[in-house]
């Protein structure tokens, strides 16, 4: 498959992501890893992204453009692809369109994922993360709670609250997307490509997202 999943933050575009890379071998691709991949490699394009991260810049979407050519052209995504919150504004999807022209790729569709605004609050305030950089699992204290001492199952280190899942930080975070990446549904719409799910269910989201692909 290659699929473009959108969505708010908590919508659950990271776990359908993880589940949909079980059905057919397809690679979830997000800016973040790509990102910290590329730099963790010290490939030239690494590099220069390091850079602007160093300095506390946004690295910018040309520069990502770049990762993002190389990282669709590695020998892993020939069984296809599902890009994880990216592309985030209309800029970058007009060079994503681009760029899957030139490497002559034809998305399926992008999912969507449409979730209620106190559904989201309640995922994203009982999120826990684990501390240690090197495995940062996420628990959820109600569906799937760290040990009974709140640390982490696989590792042992603590799990916290990320300061950007308080109820106030994710208001904000949620206003951002609003005016920034939700007018991509328009986008899409536009392009013929847009399918919405609601998602409050992410086994159910995949089965639903696994059903279009097949009709």
């Amino acid at each position: 498959m290659r699929i473009i999943l959108l969505g708010a933050p908590g919508a659950g575009k990271g776990t359908v992501a993880k589940l949909l890379t079980e059905f057919d071998g397809s690679v979830q691709i997000s800016t973040g890893d790509i990102l910290r991949s590329a730099v963790k490699e010290g490939t030239p394009l690494g590099k220069k992204a390091k850079e602007y991260m160093d300095r506390g810049d946004l690295v910018p979407d040309s520069l990502i453009m770049d990762i993002m050519e190389a990282r669709l052209q590695e020998p892993d995504c020939q069984n296809g692809f599902i890009l994880d919150g990216f592309p985030r504004t209309i800029p970058q999807a007009e060079e994503l369109k681009k760029l899957l022209a030139k490497l002559n790729l034809k998305l399926d569709f992008v999912a969507n994922l449409d979730v209620p605004r106190d559904v989201i609050l309640d995922r994203l305030t009982t999120r826990r993360t684990c501390c240690n950089p090197e495995c940062q699992a996420i628990y959820n204290i109600k569906s799937n709670p760290p040990k009974e001492d709140g640390t982490c199952k696989l590792c042992n280190h603590e799990t916290i609250q990320r300061d950007d899942e308080t109820e106030a930080a994710i208001t904000n975070r949620l206003e951002t997307y609003n005016q920034k990446t939700a007018p991509l549904i328009g986008f899409y719409e536009k392009e013929g490509l847009l399918k919405t799910f609601l998602s409050l269910s992410s086994k159910d989201t995949v089965a639903d997202i696994k059903k279009t692909l097949q009709s």
